[in-house]
């Protein structure tokens, strides 16, 4: 009996722990001057904010570990070869660019005979060249002139299926010691082809004032890819501008010439120059100098003088254009350069600078350009037909 009753006691003394602590906790929440419903709110969200909280930082978590795998994963399948190559091109690619820049060599020789002025360009061979055609060669021939007069090209015979010609020909090119400082020779090796436009293979371009001229040059050039555009030097020209308002008379004085293109067979020029007024886009007034014979650095001194109400003058344009006279042909314009307020760069600042100082000339050197680019800039046609007149 004694050992039951201990372990009824045993067994009872649970439910009076379990019975205490509601007691103590209705205790505690009677304390707090809340209704029952608004306690049960309150811990409600409390709960949904603590579960919020712990689920952002579940998720970051997560999130940071996959990061870290991708990028793992990333770098793993990326050889070290193909990073390497991202950084360093592969040998066998630089090669490949190296061969399609190689055009190939040219050998030739320079002389100069200072009495006859006359400059004896050898082209004497070529070698590795580019192969332009299907079968792995090239019909090359070489095409030599000087940018001081483009016009005269010479060429060599075109040797059929080679990359490695020998040529062995030469030519004299007419040019003054004067000219040489300004001149470049240029050599330029195209591929012959009977039915289509020619390609060009590469060219030497050769600055004469950087070569000694005093002995003669025998060497080896690489060929590099052509130029585009070949900049042409028309020559330059000099004139000055006066205009008085209160008279309303424009002064035009050409001056002189220099360093002009050579139009003429011997290497020469029969110059003169042309003065136009053009007003509002038309054609208004026209002077001419006399014709200077076989030169190519003419001295004029000749001046002009045009009626221009001051009420106009901002509607005017002068055209100066120099051209080489022909008896037998018709003449050829060399270059032009029209000033006024249309214009630009020097053009505009000698025509500012005239306004800017009446009754005063000022003089100005202008370089000459091409005289479809000037009639385009001031909306002029460049052959314009005039009817003739009828019987």
């Amino acid at each position: 009996m004694g050992m039951a009753a201990r372990r009824g006691e045993v067994t009872a003394s649970p439910p009076a722990t379990s019975t205490a602590q509601p007691g103590f906790l209705s205790g505690w929440l009677s304390h707090i001057p809340l209704p029952k419903w608004a306690l049960i709110a309150v811990a409600v969200a409390v709960a949904l904010l603590l579960l919020l909280f712990l689920i952002c930082i579940i998720r970051c978590c997560c999130c940071k570990k996959k990061h870290k795998k991708k990028e793992r994963v990333s770098l793993q399948a990326v050889s070290s070869s193909t990073t390497a190559s991202l950084v360093q091109p592969e040998m066998e690619d630089l090669e490949q660019d190296r061969e399609q820049m190689r055009r190939g060599k040219l050998q030739y020789s320079l002389e100069y005979n200072f009495r006859a002025q006359e400059l004896k360009v050898g082209v004497k061979q070529a070698a590795e060249l580019k192969a332009m055609d299907s079968g792995g060669t090239s019909d090359p021939y070489v095409i030599i002139y000087l940018t001081s007069d483009t016009k005269k090209k010479y060429e060599t015979k075109v040797y059929r299926k080679t990359l490695n010609p020998v040529f062995n020909e030469s030519f004299n090119l007419q040019v003054t010691q004067a000219e040489v400082s300004e001149s470049t020779l240029v050599m330029q090796i195209y591929d012959f082809n009977r039915f289509a436009k020619n390609d060009i293979i590469g060219e030497v371009r050769l600055p004469l004032a950087s070569v000694n001229l005093q002995h003669v040059l025998e060497q080896w050039s690489d060929l590099v890819a052509a130029s585009k555009v070949e900049e042409e030097h028309l020559g330059e020209i000099c004139f000055s501008l006066r205009y008085v308002p209160s008279t309303g008379k424009l002064t035009v004085l050409i001056l002189e010439a220099k360093k002009l293109k050579r139009m003429d067979s011997h290497g020469l020029s029969d110059p003169f120059v042309k003065v136009h007024l053009i007003l509002n886009r038309k054609k208004w007034k026209k002077k001419m100098t006399s014709v200077k014979k076989n030169t190519l650095s003419p001295y004029f001194n000749e001046v002009f003088v045009f009626e221009v109400p001051f009420s106009q003058i901002q509607n005017v344009d002068v055209v100066i254009s120099v051209w080489d006279h022909d008896k037998v042909t018709k003449n050829e314009p060399i270059g032009k350069v029209f000033v006024g307020c249309r214009a630009g760069g020097q053009q505009l600042r000698h025509w500012s600078d005239m306004l800017c100082s009446p009754r005063r000339p000022i003089a100005q050197w202008h370089s000459l350009q091409p005289p479809e680019l000037v009639d385009k800039a001031l909306g002029l046609r460049a052959h314009l037909k005039l009817p003739l007149p009828s019987r």
